[in-house]
């Protein structure tokens, strides 16, 4: 799938980066403008990055705020806090999926066109609730094993903390933090 993911946002990237450069060089060199090049470029852009997402969904490389794996010390500790953070993303993911399915509706059943071209605009906005539902079926296979974990069918947590990561100032200040709170504690 890995693979799958690396070859269809390559495609994507690369259809932005031409229609750019081609956009560039007809109207800066030839002084020509290619009328709806902007609204086909939309397509391939709108795809780019909620594929993107999909694939950090996949990935489970999401942008997240990890303050509190700081303070917990063991992996069952830190594969409870995922947990819960995965329960809470994929109520909201299906809010947003649920949401995004009424606008692709919507978008069927008007049958709209871009403005020069007529390309129907369902093309581009079916990507968000394709997305979506992917990212959501992700986060719940990522909720899934986590639960196995936790219940003992795997022995490797998803997200181990890596000893050789190098830390920040901001990562040791926490660190200092969380073992003073844990003498006061204890004292």
């Amino acid at each position: 799938m890995e693979q799958m993911f690396r070859y269809i946002l390559t495609a994507l990237i690369s259809t932005v980066a031409a229609c750019q450069f081609i956009q560039v060089i007809t109207r800066y060199v030839f002084e020509t403008p290619i009328m709806g090049l902007e609204e086909t470029a939309l397509i391939p852009t709108i795809w780019l990055y909620i594929m993107g997402s999909v694939n950090a969904s996949r990935e489970d490389t999401q942008i997240r705020a990890n303050v509190l794996e700081i303070f917990l010390k063991t992996d069952h500790a830190r594969a409870i806090l995922q947990a819960i953070s995965e329960v809470i993303s994929i109520a909201i993911s299906i809010w947003l999926t649920w949401w995004a399915w009424l606008y692709f509706s919507y978008s069927i059943r008007v049958w709209k066109g871009t403005p020069t071209l007529y390309i129907p605009t369902f093309i581009y906005e079916s990507a968000l609730f394709i997305g979506l539902l992917m990212m959501t079926a992700f986060t719940i296979w990522h909720l899934i094993r986590n639960v196995q974990y936790l219940l003992g069918y795997r022995t490797k947590p998803d997200h181990e903390i890596d000893p050789d990561l190098p830390t920040t100032n901001e990562v040791e200040e926490f660190q200092i933090l969380a073992d003073t709170q844990k003498g006061n504690n204890n004292g």
